[in-house]
């Protein structure tokens, strides 16, 4: 979007929309919710993988689904000018994470658990935890069968938003089974819904050949009800698969993490299986899914690799991010330890030796920097260090430097009260300047 100002007739240009700047103080908020991530998949023994925002059209095709929303309506799909290969910005991580771990084998020496966290495009209309660029969180484990790494995952999940605060979502469970079990059920699907055809709605009727179980995912109130009735994937599931799905959930249970079946919970591609399961919240409308996920055993193949088993999910951070400030556990931005102020420019050389000594000690400092007219005066020097929150101002004034000190002043506590600290001691009594924070 462009805009052209009057004065100059220059062009004023916008970013995108829905593609949002990330801006001070908001910023420190997605850097402490980073670093929360980290500690979480640090303690779980995930460890961080990294994948080019643009990957081949042909990834998202095959493995996000010819017939899915993403794959039809919403990809930045184009054609590189250079050579005419079909490129995309990707909508989702995890196709990237399996070309990557077939490309780069991986799994050669043992099953790998991995996350990423990193922006996603999908082009439809921007609302409230939906834009066109998104940032999602995701964790994959890769070359594990068991049960108990479907649990494990869910777990990591829980473990990580119950960690920032976050609370009343719920976790919502099902079990796609196995291919052949799929298969029956996909008959019966079809057979009931083609008995129903004059109930279907437009979207409906069209998924009804080619993918009909995302018709259990239609949002059309008029089509509840004939949902609600439809033929259970859970019925036609055989003994192992059921004994599988019985495990994550006994495994559940024993963590302390609450679930609930949902029959109706699915993924429409047939290389999933087993466990899919969802973290919810009722707090954001309609976007109130904050994780999604499952077992895609057969996405390896699908994009030319061995058979290998592997299951994760993926995260919303704005929509996790937006329920904290919901639930009123936003966190506010940092401030620094202590704020600088030089009287003189003068000063200015012996002030910024001190703060680096400071700094490497773990002390956070700002700085007072000047205009082209000089630092101004000590008043407005001072009205800046209480308004950016520091606990201390330090001033570097005529008498400090001439003795070798500085004044290291308190902002907050009410008692103004002030001690004088050696220049060339700084490594010393800097830790009293954090010892307050």
């Amino acid at each position: 979007m462009v805009e052209k100002s009057a004065a100059s007739r220059v062009e004023k240009l916008f970013a995108v929309k829905g593609m949002n700047d990330i801006l001070p103080p908001d910023s420190a908020q997605w850097e402490w919710f980073e670093e929360q991530v980290r500690v979480q998949m640090n303690r779980h023994a995930y460890r961080n993988i990294r994948t080019p925002i643009v990957e081949p059209t042909a990834l998202f095709v095959r493995g996000t689904g010819e017939t899915t929303d993403i794959v039809e309506k919403e990809m930045y799909a184009f054609e590189d000018k250079l050579n005419g290969e079909a490129l995309t910005l990707r909508p989702e991580n995890t196709p990237g994470v399996v070309r990557a771990a077939i490309e780069h084998n991986l799994t050669y020496d043992g099953a790998k658990r991995l996350y990423y966290m990193g922006p996603m495009f999908r082009h439809e209309r921007p609302q409230r935890g939906r834009y066109r660029q998104f940032y999602q969180l995701g964790a994959e484990a890769l070359g594990f069968a068991g049960p108990e790494v479907d649990a494990e995952l869910i777990v990591l999940a829980h473990q990580l938003l119950s960690s920032i605060g976050l609370h009343g979502f719920r976790v919502e469970l099902n079990s796609l089974g196995v291919s052949s079990e799929r298969h029956a059920h996909r008959a019966a699907l079809v057979a009931y819904f083609e008995a129903h055809v004059d109930s279907l709605d437009a979207d409906a009727r069209r998924r009804l050949h080619a993918n009909p179980l995302r018709i259990l995912d239609t949002k059309n109130p008029a089509m509840q009800a004939l949902v609600q009735e439809a033929p259970q994937l859970l019925d036609f599931l055989g003994e192992a698969s059921l004994k599988h799905f019985e495990t994550v959930k006994a495994l559940l249970s024993a963590c302390g993490v609450q679930w609930q079946v949902n029959p109706r919970l699915v993924r429409g591609l047939d290389y999933y299986s087993h466990t899919v399961f969802e973290f919810i919240t009722d707090e954001l409308g309609a976007q109130g899914t904050l994780c999604g996920g499952g077992r895609y055993d057969g996405l390896f193949e699908l994009l030319g690799g061995k058979p290998t088993p592997a299951v994760g999910w993926g995260m919303g951070i704005e929509r996790v991010l937006e329920l904290l400030k919901v639930q009123g556990r936003s966190r506010g931005p940092s401030i620094p330890d202590a704020y600088a102020i030089v009287v003189d420019a003068s000063a200015m050389a012996t002030a910024m030796q001190c703060l680096q000594v400071l700094r490497s000690e773990g002390v956070c400092v700002q700085m007072h920097a000047g205009t082209s007219e000089g630092l101004g005066s000590i008043k407005s020097q001072f009205k800046r260090a209480d308004s950016s929150g520091a606990r201390f101002a330090l001033v570097f004034g005529p008498d400090e430097i001439a003795s070798g000190t500085v004044t290291v002043k308190s902002l907050r506590d009410g008692s103004g009260a002030q001690i004088e600290q050696v220049l060339n001691q700084s490594a010393q009594w800097a830790k009293s300047l954090q010892s307050s924070a």
